[in-house]
């Protein structure tokens, strides 16, 4: 009798052993499972919600007239983050009081509601000239734009020709709206003689 009783601890303890083991093994599937979903539905979640092929956007200031135009060979809009990539981005402003700048690249980030554009890939910007300021050119290889304020600034090397004077530098910052120009780091400074010497 006192065999049998410790072969039914024995059994029993097996089995309770046993059951654990089940249910772990169904809770560490539907973990496992919930996962995947989770892990899947995050992947739609990051897929863009619309595409728009060779497109214009005009945004407007803050008394109702147009500040730039942004248009492209593609946008794509990711909702996550509400940011957009564009190939091929043309930027245009349309400042009343400043002389209008065209901005071309091979790419383009706009993030921040909008009011960040992130150029990549040869950035070119182009003024042209006006009675009242010289024609402006400037490459590099990335910039930051920040369209309703009227600054750029870049962290790159960059290339400026103001007229017929040249400069370059590492890192830049300009605000058209006081149409003052900073260059960073070591560079150079070219100069046209001045008429009549």
């Amino acid at each position: 009798m006192h065999k049998r009783t410790a072969h039914r601890w024995q059994l029993t303890i097996v089995m309770v052993v046993g059951v654990f083991v089940a249910i772990g093994s169904f809770w560490l599937v539907q973990v496992v499972n919930q996962a995947g979903q989770q892990a899947q539905a995050d992947q739609h979640r990051n897929e863009p919600d619309y595409i728009i092929d060779r497109f214009s956007m005009v945004r407007m200031n803050k008394t109702g007239q147009p500040a730039y135009i942004i248009s492209g060979e593609k946008l794509t809009h990711h909702p996550v983050g509400d940011a957009s990539d564009i190939d091929k981005p043309y930027v245009h402003s349309l400042s009343g009081d400043q002389p209008p700048m065209n901005m071309h690249a091979d790419t383009a980030h706009v993030d921040q509601g909008n009011t960040r554009v992130k150029l990549s890939g040869n950035v070119d910007v182009v003024r042209p000239a006006t009675p009242k300021a010289q024609a402006l050119r400037m490459t590099t290889s990335t910039l930051t734009v920040y369209p309703d304020e009227e600054r750029m600034e870049t962290t790159a090397p960059v290339a400026l020709e103001i007229g017929n004077a040249t400069a370059n530098g590492v890192g830049m910052k300009a605000n058209n709206a006081t149409r003052e120009v900073q260059l960073g780091g070591r560079g150079q400074l070219v100069l046209p003689p001045r008429p009549g010497h």
